[in-house]
Parts: C-alpha cells; sequence; structure tokens
C-alpha cells in the first residue's frame, strides 16, 4: 500500500510562517499530481494547491501570494511553505497524491495523508 506521511504542522501567530513536507513511499511506480487540501472545523475540504509532473500549479484563490507549493520528484515529496498566515487558515491539512503502483494492475488511484493540524492563533 502506498504511504504519505505529512509533517511540519503546529501552532503559530498571525503573519507568521510555517513549511509542510509530504514524502510518499511504497509500491510506488510513478507519481501524476501532488497536492494540499484542508479542512476547518465544520467545513468541506478544500483544495489549497497542486503540482503536476511537468510543474503545472493550481493554488486556491484565497492563498495566492502568500503560499508557494514545490516538489521534489526524485523524493516522492512535496512542500508548501506558508507566509503571512491568518487566522483562517486554520485547518488540518492533507496531503493527496495520484500515484500508479509498481505491483499489478499498476492502477492510478489517489492516496491521502492522515493530516497535519496547523493552528493560526496569538
Amino acid at each position: 500500500q502506498v504511504e504519505l506521511v505529512e509533517s511540519g504542522g503546529g501552532l503559530v501567530q498571525p503573519g507568521g510562517s510555517l513549511r509542510l513536507s509530504c514524502a510518499a513511499s511504497r509500491n510506488i511506480f510513478s507519481i501524476n499530481t501532488m497536492g494540499w487540501y484542508r479542512q476547518a472545523p465544520g467545513k468541506q475540504r478544500e483544495l489549497v494547491a497542486a503540482i503536476g509532473n511537468e510543474a503545472t500549479i493550481n493554488y486556491a484563490d484565497s492563498v495566492k501570494g502568500r503560499f508557494t507549493i514545490s516538489r521534489d520528484s526524485a523524493k516522492n515529496t512535496v512542500y508548501l511553505q506558508m507566509n503571512s498566515l491568518k487566522s483562517e487558515d486554520t485547518a488540518v491539512y492533507y496531503c493527496k497524491a495520484r500515484v500508479t503502483t509498481a505491483y499489478p494492475p499498476y492502477l492510478a488511484s489517489d492516496y491521502w495523508g492522515q493530516g497535519t493540524q496547523v493552528t493560526v492563533s496569538s
């Protein structure tokens, strides 16, 4: 089974910065898109940012200019640099990857990490 492990969440004051990391491992043949989603209490999970394997990038309008997604394909790792954090960025952040597995039938499926809490508060 494919495994995604996130790290880097925590408590930060408004205006501060955090960097999230997500490493994918096990039974990977290739990875297409990697991305970050978030879910605040009482709200639906939403896309924050995504990056394709040709560096095509999408951002939610609410984070444009503040967040930067990047990827190290050699390490199967995606990062999210979050600057100028606001209280409304408080949420559980989830990593998602579209992975083609290295075992038959070599299907491409979406896999999720366990989530990491980001809290922006003074």
